[in-house]
């Protein structure tokens, strides 16, 4: 048996994608923090665009350069899902499918004592175990989401009838037998079957990549949300261990971007009223259409508040960002609010006096430094990953999701402002506020989620020979 103290080396491999590269890059500085060594594989431009590592963890992490074969599908220098627009996601999967053979070489020179994956790798699972290499399967989003799509073996799955129309997604899962309210409204169950017909792919090939691994890790604990973990368990019959939310107090502080971006928000922050402006941020990813943006928009300048909006255009390689805000827009909420094109320093933000609500697409990291930062949130969700968020964290307390039109998904600027009122203004909003606090205290409990954290590495190094026994 091997020697239990002896230091790990852990390879990681994400989908290229900044929402999977940076949780994966922060599970792997608290792993090396513990003096463990990773071997990071991603392609070399989105390399240089993760922060940087600091001093003491340089000896630690290894960065793999895979070089991305582009047929001229892809525009050039594309790497990652925000270089392209929608229609060349297909064309990002096939190049980075086409990553197996170095993956493989590297795995086979290096033989680390585990790989852990995510998402769309189903090819890995083989190409480790014919090494003796144990697998893991890193979920960077919680466990109510991945257990919405059911189980990867199909034995089970077969127990259930599939959804066949979309009106069948609309209620919780057969296999939920608690209650919830985690469903799709009948818009993205719409979008779902549209979506499943072009790339049924995506999905086996994601219940491949759970089949294929020997442990499940979740970016949650079992604090928020126990039901759902054990669901996880039982319907995919292996491991499943929470790693904790890592939230900001676990990462290893990056640098700062040393410039005047800080220093020019943080002057007009600390001019406004404490707890009075709304952030608002939709990600790096979300293409909002432009009657969207204009509703949104006018429905930040209909509420009368505050505000300061990320909108951060994506620099699509070769496809431009059309969008424009609505004419006279600027001028008229000029003072009142701020509309920041570039990056910005979002948990600064967040965790500022000023800032009361926070306006958010609901993706799994901004909903962790949102409510780390105890700010009650105001969902807009654009994903069906999203949506799922909005529902379970309703059901929370911790904010309201922005009424939208069943068939089309379609808001309205009065929805917004409404929606915005009534959680930065209404006595009936302070619920959201006190869940908010509330939630806050867990999602920022750093010794919570370093326990987490600890009885991962513990599981990684017992099981190290998980793939080597099963070799032989």
């Amino acid at each position: 048996m091997a020697d239990q103290t002896q230091k790990l080396h852990i390879a990681m491999l994400p989908w290229p994608a900044f929402g999977h590269m940076i949780p994966l890059l922060d599970l792997a500085k608290n792993i090396a923090q513990k003096g463990h060594r990773v071997s990071y594989l991603a392609t070399p431009r989105n390399i240089q665009r993760l922060p940087k590592l600091p001093p003491f963890l340089a000896d630690s992490i290894t960065f793999v350069q895979l070089p991305l074969l582009n047929d001229n599908s892809l525009p050039e220098n594309a790497e990652a899902t925000m270089d392209i627009p929608p229609h060349n996601m297909l064309d990002l999967k096939r190049a980075y499918h086409g990553l197996q053979e170095d993956v493989a070489q590297f795995l086979e020179n290096s033989t680390p004592d585990w790989i852990i994956y995510d998402i769309f790798a189903y090819w890995l699972p083989p190409i480790a175990a014919k090494l003796g290499i144990s697998r893991g399967f890193f979920s960077t989003n919680n466990a109510w989401n991945m257990s919405f799509i059911g189980s990867s073996i199909p034995e089970i799955k077969a127990k259930y009838d599939p959804p066949t129309k979309p009106d069948d997604m609309t209620v919780p899962p057969k296999w939920v037998t608690f209650p919830t309210s985690a469903m799709f409204r009948l818009f993205e169950a719409k979008d779902y079957f549209f979506y499943k017909s072009f790339n049924d792919s995506n999905f086996t090939e994601h219940n491949l990549a759970v089949f294929g691994c020997e442990v499940i890790i979740v970016r949650s604990c079992m604090e928020l949300e126990p039901e759902w973990l054990k669901l996880l368990k039982e319907l995919h019959q292996k491991p499943v261990v929470p790693v904790g939310l890592l939230p900001p107090t676990m990462q290893v502080r990056r640098h700062d971007h040393k410039d005047d971006t800080w220093d020019t928000i943080v002057e007009w922050l600390d001019k406004q009223e404490k707890g009075s402006v709304v952030y608002v941020a939709l990600g790096s990813e979300v293409r909002p259409s432009q009657e969207n943006l204009n509703e949104l928009a006018l429905g930040l300048e209909l509420s009368g508040l505050p505000f300061f909006w990320a909108l951060r255009k994506r620099s699509i390689l070769g496809d431009s960002d059309s969008t424009e805000l609505p004419d006279g827009f600027e001028d008229r909420i000029k003072g009142r609010g701020v509309v920041y094109t570039n990056w910005v320093p979002q948990l600064k933000i967040l965790a500022h006096d000023s800032v009361g609500g926070f306006l958010t697409h609901n993706g799994w990291s901004s909903v962790i430094e949102g409510l780390y930062c105890a700010r009650p949130l105001i969902m807009l969700p654009y994903s069906l990953d999203q949506g799922l968020n909005a529902r379970i964290l309703e059901e929370k307390k911790v904010g309201v999701e922005v009424p939208r039109n069943e068939q089309d998904g379609s808001f309205t600027r009065n929805v917004v402002a409404n929606s915005l009122k009534l959680v930065m203004l209404d006595d009936d909003g302070k619920i959201y506020w006190k869940g908010a606090r509330k939630m806050s205290l867990l999602f920022g409990d750093k010794d919570l989620h370093y326990q987490h954290m600890d009885k991962l590495i513990e599981f990684l190094e017992k099981n190290r020979s998980f793939g080597r026994a099963k070799l032989h």
